[in-house]
């Protein structure tokens, strides 16, 4: 089962390796409106990452990553 699941794996990235060559290869020019997105998506994405990465920190300080004490 695991080789079947690592050759179905290997096929599909095989497949979006050649879907990601064919589009860099073309030479359209990308349009304004998709530079903003992609900006806007980069700006978000790094917004979401230092506010988890913040959190992380933050619960790691305060000590509520640390197992519950039970008293007996």
């Amino acid at each position: 089962m695991r080789i079947a699941i690592s050759i179905g794996l290997l096929v599909f990235l095989a497949a979006v390796g050649v879907y990601a060559y064919e589009g860099l290869t073309v030479d359209a020019p990308v349009p304004t409106s998709g530079i903003v997105m992609f900006t806007i998506g980069i700006a978000v994405l790094g917004t979401v990452c230092v506010g988890l990465m913040g959190l992380l920190f933050y619960s790691s300080r305060r000590g509520y990553d640390e197992p519950p004490h039970v008293k007996r």
